[in-house]
């Protein structure tokens, strides 16, 4: 099992920065991909960013591609969403969401709401 804990989600006016921040534990020996779903309400989750955990390569929702950026800290563990420029369109209840290679479960966190006023 991998345990994940996600912070940092508030208010933030258009155009400002938050910095999510999602702790693992647990079974992380197994992880191999680390990243972020967003659902707004009424919507579908939909996929942000993800960290392939060996190779370091990034990728991104096309809509937050050069104001988002995923980074993550291999000691702690911990993946981060860096988020600038803001928009109203960015408001959702952000996940953590971890692969692993144990029987190809992908896990969640219990998300954090992310507010943007426009």
């Amino acid at each position: 099992q991998v345990q994940l804990v996600e912070s940092g989600g508030g208010l933030v006016q258009a155009g400002g920065s938050l910095r999510l921040a999602c702790a693992a534990s647990g079974r992380t020996d197994s992880v191999y991909s680390m990243g972020w779903f967003r659902q707004a309400p009424g919507k579908e989750r939909e996929f942000v960013a993800r960290f392939t955990w060996s190779s370091g390569i990034t990728y991104y929702l096309d809509s937050v591609k050069g104001r988002f950026t995923i980074s993550r800290d291999r000691a702690k563990k911990e993946v981060y969403l860096e988020m600038n420029s803001l928009q109203s369109e960015d408001t959702a209840v952000y996940y953590c969401a971890a692969d692993s290679s144990n029987q190809n479960v992908r896990y969640w966190g219990q998300g954090t709401q992310v507010t943007v006023s426009s």
